[in-house]
Parts: structure tokens; sequence; C-alpha cells
């Protein structure tokens, strides 16, 4: 029986991946959304490099990486807090231009605080609409440069578990602070800078994993790997891989005071409509084709055995 299971998931691996093959090329593009921290401390110079700001060293960290980043990616620059920035979103979401991205990094100018929390739910929803665009194929992962604690720390705590869970990747770049950021035991990954070079080599190490996400995997080393699982473990992972992520908007919650009566029945927190994504007729009935076949195979394998 394990046997089976394992040559079932095999299946539909290889099938999968078949299907992907077919799918539209820009349906696995790759989104990536940084998020830049533009309050007033990011005027400040490194304490162990006086010879620039900490926003004109992020500025030209992400100037040089993104000016690299493969043609085909999709790239948005949201910024919170700052001066004279008539739009948060600098660089709305959307296809590469290089030329117009880079006039976009120049805008911001420090000033202000840090609502960190708000601008990751910004950043996310945007993300998980585009996602649901895809009809969720391709990567897609937050940047975070930041020098600072959240002023919103109760949002960033209650959205980054949101965030993880509907499988959106979250990096996030300490900008020359004294300790670790918060988010360092939450987040991906995480990574200090603490003069200009750094900032260049964590912007470059975290972009440079663009499009290497994936779960491509050759036939025989898929088997091979498949092979040990428990009939338990594969079952678990046939559903995970016919089971899409979800797409449901990141929503607010309202904190209503109560008496101790109505305590006893906690409020049901206020959320919006969930979204149910649009299926791709073509490819989502082939997927659904692919699965009737195998489960013709695997009766038809038991049916044999217990004849026998």
């Amino acid at each position: 029986m394990k046997h089976v299971i394992a040559l079932c998931l095999f299946l539909l691996i290889i099938f999968a991946s078949v299907q992907t093959s077919f799918a539209e090329s820009d349906l696995h593009t790759d989104n990536i959304i940084v998020i830049l921290d533009a309050s007033g401390s990011m005027r400040d110079k490194f304490r162990a490099d006086q010879t620039k700001s900490k926003m004109d060293a992020a500025k030209e960290a992400l100037r040089e990486v993104l000016a690299k980043v493969p043609e085909d990616t999709h790239i948005g620059l949201l910024v919170f807090s700052g001066e004279n920035i008539a739009n948060e979103w600098v660089y709305p979401l959307g296809p590469k231009d290089t030329d117009r991205l880079m006039a976009a990094i120049d805008v911001p100018q420090p000033g202000g605080g840090t609502p960190l929390g708000r601008y990751m739910r910004v950043g996310a929803n945007r993300l998980l609409e585009q996602r649901e665009k895809q009809y969720n194929y391709g990567n897609y992962r937050l940047l975070i440069v930041t020098d600072g604690e959240a002023t919103d720390k109760a949002k960033v705590a209650r959205y980054t578990p949101e965030i993880l869970n509907r499988q959106i990747r979250v990096d996030v770049i300490g900008v020359d602070m004294k300790t670790d950021h918060n988010l360092a035991k939450d987040a991906d990954s995480y990574r200090k800078a603490d003069n200009p070079g750094e900032l260049v080599a964590a912007v470059s190490q975290i972009l440079a994993e663009t499009g290497g996400t994936g779960t491509d995997i050759d036939g025989e080393d898929a088997f091979a790997d498949i092979a040990p699982l428990t009939e338990e473990i594969a079952l678990d992972l046939i559903q995970q891989i016919t089971k899409p992520p979800s797409n449901t908007a990141i929503a607010t919650t309202t904190q209503v005071n109560t008496t101790p009566q109505q305590r006893q029945t906690p409020p049901q927190p206020q959320q919006q409509p969930i979204r149910q994504p649009v299926q791709d007729s073509g490819s989502g009935s082939n997927l659904w084709l692919i699965i009737g076949v195998v489960v013709v195979i695997l009766g038809f394998i038991l049916f044999r055995r217990r004849g026998r």
C-alpha cells in the first residue's frame, strides 16, 4: 500500500510539473515588494561609517541590486512615513521598468514615525491580490528594510503570522540597529547591515534567491525522496499538493469594549469576505482529470490485490 501511495504521489508531482510547463509564462512571474522605512531616523548616519546616511545607503543598495533583477520580475516599492510623499506606492507592483524604478527609488525623504505593521498588511494584501490573478503560480515575498522597531508593534504581531500562513515569504534587513529587530525571530530570514557595504550585500543575498524557491524535482530524485514516506505523510503531501494557499485578504480587527457577561462569548473578528480564487478552466480541469486517473489506477491495483 505504501508503494502504491508513493507511486501516486510521484505521478501527481510529474503531472503537476507537466501542467506547469504548459501554463502561460506570465503566470510564473516572481513578485517582490520592498517595504522601505523612511522614518526620521533614516536620515542619521551609520555609527561605524559617517560618510552617508542610512537612507542614502538604502537607496544605493536598492538601485544597485534591483537593476540586476530579471526583467520579467514584478517589483513594488512601498514607503512608510517620510516627507513629501504624495503616494506611499512610489513604484506600484508591476513589471520592472528600470528607468522608472530607479527614479522612484530616489523619491523617499526621511521623516515621521515607523508604522511598519500597517504597511506589512498593505504589501501582503497586494501580493495576495496578484497571486489570485496568477492562479497561485509564482513566488511572493516582502523585503523589509528598516532601522527601528515599529510604532505599531501590536499590528506587526497580529499580521506577521497571517502573512506567513498565507505562504508569503518575509525577509527583513535591520539597518544599523543596536539589537536585532523583533521580526528577527519570526521572519523567514533576517540580516543585519551595520554599514553601507553590508546593506548592499544583504539586499543582494535576499534578491539572489528570487526564482529559486520552486519545488521542481526530477523523476528519479523525486521517487527516491518519497519512497521512505509513511502512508500518513504521503497522504498528507498529496492533500497539500492539491490544496492551493489562501488568498484571503488580511483584514483589520476592531477592538470592542465588553462587559464581563459579554466576554463569555468572544466576538468574532470582522474579516473581509473570502475571495474565491478564479480558476483557470483549462488548467483546473486538467488537474482534476489527472487526479481522477490516479484514483482509478489506485482502485484498480487494490481490486486486483484483493482478488488474489
